[in-house]
């Protein structure tokens, strides 16, 4: 399945599929009950979704939205639940996987204990240039959900950037 950039993969709330992203990057969003919304993760290539339903079935977390043109493989709850159970070395790959994406996570936190804001928007631009070069973050994220990644106010994110231009 080929989805391009804005398109949704699946909504918050909702039952169905895992997929397996063989290429492309996704935003996940969550929103809150007072209707703002909140980019909670970022998946990259390899990485199969749900997280959270990799072992067993629950309704998706948020919603996922296509940064680019993204190519994924629909995968059935059932085949892969079933598979599981009839093949538990299969669990072993889901903890390498989730492994890493922990990894990926400490990485980003590392990111955000960085002593200045200017330091943490040139660690997050460089990890998403491994996967959008020659794109900008600018290009696929707003700044509202470049500083929610960082952890810092809108108004900070505008103004490294303008920094950065002048």
């Amino acid at each position: 399945m080929l989805l391009h950039k804005g398109e949704i993969l699946f909504r918050q709330g909702e039952s169905g599929p895992l997929f397996h992203i063989r290429s492309g990057l996704f935003k996940i969003m969550r929103v809150h009950e007072d209707g703002s919304p909140f980019l909670v993760n970022i998946v990259t290539p390899g990485e199969t979704i749900p997280h959270h339903s990799l072992i067993s079935p629950k309704e998706y977390h948020g919603t996922a939205i296509a940064l680019i043109s993204s190519e994924v493989e629909v995968i059935s709850p059932d085949e892969w639940y079933t598979e599981l159970d009839a093949h538990p070395a299969k669990c072993r790959e889901i903890a390498l996987q989730l492994q890493s994406k922990l990894r990926m996570m400490q990485q980003r936190i590392d990111h955000l204990t960085l002593v200045t804001p200017a330091e943490k928007l040139e660690k997050l631009e460089q990890w998403f240039a491994e996967y959008i070069s020659p794109m900008s973050i600018k290009d696929i994220l707003t700044q509202e959900e470049i500083a929610q990644l960082l952890g810092l106010r809108r108004e900070t994110v505008n103004r490294l950037f303008r920094a950065k231009q002048g």
